[in-house]
């Protein structure tokens, strides 16, 4: 379970300093016999900041519950 909470803890954070992730896909636009036509396309994965800190949020409540049953 602490495993767990601090990779979501760590994951938040990652979400917190990198606002999007960016990437390309490849499609294909013709595929007519041996004529193959293709795009490349930049798309772009916002992170919504509420998300990265709802991760932070629940990875450190996963850490205080489990500190505590340790106790």
């Amino acid at each position: 379970m602490r495993k767990v909470g601090i990779a979501l803890v760590v994951l938040g954070i990652v979400g917190m300093i990198l606002t999007s992730v960016s990437f390309s896909t490849e499609e294909t636009v013709v595929d007519a016999g041996p004529l193959e036509i293709q795009k490349e396309e930049e798309r772009t994965l916002p992170i919504p900041t509420y998300a990265a800190g709802g991760l932070i949020l629940v990875g450190g409540v996963l850490l205080v519950v489990d500190w505590q049953q340790k106790q």
